[in-house]
């Protein structure tokens, strides 16, 4: 089971994919946590994320996709996961179809 879960913030999505996770055994995945991990344990995009955090910029799309790329490859995610709050725009959508398509 794969689920993206889609909403303003402040409108539960963490709140339900917590629900969700623990029902389906499968892992939540907030874009802000891998994004603050992928930093913590100084990863090579978590370098390259910190980089512009510290100038107050965003994280380029490139850089997220990375992250999540290199998450969605972790063994825990083969019978499936929540993605919470990502994708944002339809070219982040369209990006996150090609990375589905590459990881099979």
């Amino acid at each position: 089971m794969r689920l993206i879960l889609f909403g303003a913030p402040g409108v539960g999505k963490g709140t339900q994919a917590k629900i969700l996770s623990e029902k389906f055994k499968i892992p939540h995945i907030a874009t802000g946590d891998i994004l603050r991990e992928a930093v913590r344990n100084s990863t090579d995009l978590g370098i390259k994320a910190k980089s512009f955090m510290d100038k107050g910029e965003l994280v380029p799309d490139s850089v997220m996709f990375g992250i999540i790329r290199e998450r969605l490859k972790e063994p825990d995610t083969v019978n499936g996961f929540i993605l919470d709050g990502f994708p944002r725009t339809l070219p982040q959508a369209e990006e996150l179809e090609r990375v589905f398509s590459e990881l099979g």
